[in-house]
């Protein structure tokens, strides 16, 4: 038996708001649907995985998803939760960028069976439309009042900042409104999703569908997920945390969800996994048990990382992540390249030291106040006579010397006091 859609969505927090009949459309049988993605990236973010997932379970409902890769909107900007105009691409960018998100959305949605998904591409439609043609045929059909209204168009006219916008956004909802319209007359598409900042765009198309066949069309949105703290889901202080490895790696992505704040995790599980209900209620008792253990946020970590960038790259990711809060042992260390290394210490203190002074054997009590690891000899020798320090996570003592036999890849010498206190030496040349 095929699962409730909007059942699913319930009690998994991702459902906000969904025009009335949209439920029972849903549960007469198979429905066409889409969701929109905009290709001003290369890549996709995790801030696109809601909408990736709300597909992915519309699909295991039984039901045909479709991603509409914006190629047209693209080169307009939705002002949706935007302060400012954006700037414009061109559109070789925006078709290798078309291209490279397609092969991120092949990694969550079945592409055959009965109900394949499909990935279209709305510069398709509008590439041969002239302005003319479609101010006549489409802009005539809303009124400005109608198009005012919009909370997009409201906040940008008359919010705080009073930024206004320039005629190409103000037109975006008709375009987007027109992708619907586009879909439900030649694929028999009969729902848009979006987040929920994207209800005034997608009603635009329900009812330019009603004023220009006389039809009917539904529209259900996602809420827009924000951290317990208050800041923006999917952002760090690097940046955005993408599903491209080229931007964010493996080993990045997976620390990303294995750091969730407990107050997060829940909701996030619930959300981003495809375990069932009881799956997932078990997780969530087990963590509550023993927090510390973070059973919760590595569940997440694990099947995240294994979806998004194979199976192989969820095991190096765990390996590597060991290494720096685990037992790990030199062997993990040196198995490691120059890009891991960098990686998996880039938040530690660093030094440097010639090449020439590690070739001729240096001692390693030389070596931790000549790095800059420790502040004199008092403390270094304090340390050794602690028996706290390792150097490439073996433990060392006193009389250990130093030589480029201990360097990683030739290059690096990891140095340790305690269990967590890292400092990373390079061996310049």
């Amino acid at each position: 038996m095929k699962k409730n859609f909007i059942e699913e969505l319930k009690w998994r927090g991702m459902l906000h708001d969904a025009m009335p009949g949209t439920e029972e459309l849903l549960m007469k049988g198979p429905v066409k649907g889409y969701i929109g993605f905009d290709p001003t990236a290369d890549s996709l973010g995790v801030g696109n995985l809601v909408q990736i997932m709300t597909l992915m379970h519309f699909q295991r409902a039984g039901h045909q998803p479709i991603a509409l890769i914006g190629g047209a909107t693209g080169m307009i900007g939705d002002p949706s939760g935007k302060s400012q105009e954006r700037n414009l691409l061109s559109e070789d960018i925006l078709l290798h960028n078309q291209a490279c998100q397609k092969k991120q959305l092949e990694k969550f949605l079945d592409f055959t069976g009965d109900n394949a998904a499909m990935i279209v591409n709305n510069y398709d439609w509008f590439k041969d439309f002239s302005f003319l043609g479609f101010i006549r045929d489409v802009g005539k059909r809303l009124t400005i009042n109608y198009m005012m209204a919009k909370d997009s168009v409201k906040n940008r006219i008359t919010g705080a900042d009073k930024e206004g916008m320039s005629f190409t956004e103000f037109t975006y909802q008709l375009i987007q409104g027109y992708d619907f319209l586009h879909l439900w007359k030649n694929e028999g598409v009969m729902l848009q999703m979006g987040g929920s900042d994207q209800w005034g765009n997608i009603t635009t198309g329900t009812e330019l569908i009603r004023r220009m066949e006389g039809g009917e069309a539904y529209a259900l949105t996602t809420p827009l997920i924000k951290k317990a703290d208050g800041t923006k889901f999917g952002k760090t202080e690097g940046g955005n945390i993408w599903l491209d490895p080229k931007r964010t790696s493996p080993y990045k992505f997976y620390q990303f969800w294995l750091n969730a704040a407990d107050a997060d995790a829940p909701g996030y599980l619930k959300i981003f996994s495809l375990k069932t209900r009881e799956e997932i209620e078990a997780i969530i008792a087990e963590h509550e048990v023993d927090p510390g253990r973070r059973i919760l946020q590595k569940a997440l970590a694990e099947e995240l990382t294994a979806r998004v960038h194979g199976e192989e790259a969820l095991q190096q990711s765990i390996a590597a992540s060991q290494i720096l809060f685990g037992n790990s042992d030199t062997a993990a260390l040196q198995a490691l390249n120059d890009d891991q290394i960098q990686e998996i210490f880039e938040g530690v203190a660093k030094g440097k030291i010639e090449k020439v002074e590690v070739e001729a054997g240096i001692s390693l009590l030389q070596l931790l106040v000549k790095s800059g690891f420790l502040a004199s000899n008092g403390e270094a020798r304090r340390a050794l006579q602690e028996n706290s320090i390792s150097v490439n996570k073996s433990k060392v003592n006193a009389e250990t010397q130093i030589s480029m036999a201990d360097c990683l890849n030739q290059r690096y010498i990891l140095l340790q006091r305690g269990k967590k206190n890292y400092f990373l030496l390079e061996v310049e040349a």
